[in-house]
């Protein structure tokens, strides 16, 4: 098999077990959401996420967690905070599928904020994609229906938060491990929800405790899935391989929860799949007549 052949497919191979992980957080985050708080759901998540990653920390040394912007993490830290409780939340009162959705229209907000952050010059397709992909969001959320709940709303809120740390990521190239990235992230987001804990606290079950540390595992092993596959394939070429997580959402949903995916559900993905498809490939075309 030639070698570049062959690379893409283990690239591919690495990204689809990031698209696996994925979709386990959000079932898990859901499970777990039912009884516990999502606060205190995500105040186990990033501690079980420091905890997984401290032996890799002590294999590699204290020297990983060097760092020269430390406000920079604190940021994150918050923006995560805030991201992940409003998305926990969110998957405990719509369907599992829903969410996966509306995730997938996160890079649409990226696109607006770097706008306004890193003076980016927007090209007509991206107005355009942009546009479309908020009518889909507007189509999967319901808004005008009868038994609309407007706290699904809470699912922008979220997908802003995540855009913001994209936003961040790109705009503060922070050239320190990924280990230092990861724990601090982590760390950050535990001590903000800390305080909030109290208020909301119950004591999880042995159940619940497992499923959490499965879910801070799990957070972490997405970058590393990610990372892993962007070194062997190209982003866009691994792209397309992005919407298999809600046939996998949508199948782990049905045999956990009993969920099928609404029909506005569906349609709003035929709206935003291949919108951001279409931005994906116009941005690389741009990027390509670059000299």
């Amino acid at each position: 098999m030639d070698i570049k052949l062959r690379s893409y497919f283990i690239g591919v191979s690495w990204f689809i077990l990031s698209l696996f992980s994925s979709a386990l957080n959000d079932i898990v985050g859901k499970y777990s959401g039912l009884r516990l708080h999502s606060v205190e759901v995500a105040f186990f998540r990033f501690l079980f996420s420091m905890i997984a990653l401290l032996p890799f920390i002590i294999y590699y040394g204290k020297g990983t967690l060097r760092t020269t912007h430390p406000f920079i993490h604190i940021v994150r830290g918050v923006l995560l905070f805030f991201g992940m409780t409003s998305w926990i939340y969110g998957l405990t009162i719509v369907p599992v599928t829903t969410a996966t959705v509306i995730s997938f229209a996160t890079p649409l907000f990226t696109l607006v904020l770097a706008l306004f952050f890193l003076n980016e010059r927007i090209i007509w397709q991206r107005w355009v994609v942009t546009l479309a992909g908020f009518i889909g969001i507007i189509i999967t959320l319901r808004p005008n229906s009868g038994d609309f709940n407007p706290q699904v709303l809470i699912f922008i809120f979220a997908s802003i938060s995540f855009a913001m740390l994209d936003v961040i990521n790109k705009k503060f190239v922070i050239k320190e491990s990924m280990l230092s990235m990861l724990f601090y992230s982590a760390m950050v987001t535990t001590i903000v929800s800390a305080p909030f804990v109290s208020a909301y606290w119950q004591t999880p079950t042995i159940l619940e405790i497992t499923l959490l540390f499965i879910l801070g595992s799990s957070g972490s092993l997405i970058l590393f899935f990610l990372l892993k596959a962007f070194a062997l394939a190209d982003a866009t070429a691994l792209a397309p391989y992005r919407y298999m997580e809600l046939i996998v959402s949508a199948i782990a949903a049905y045999f956990v929860f009993g969920e099928t995916p609404e029909t506005s559900t569906l349609y709003g993905a035929l709206i935003i799949i291949p919108s951001t498809l279409f931005i994906i490939y116009s941005e690389q075309k741009v990027i390509n007549k670059k000299p």
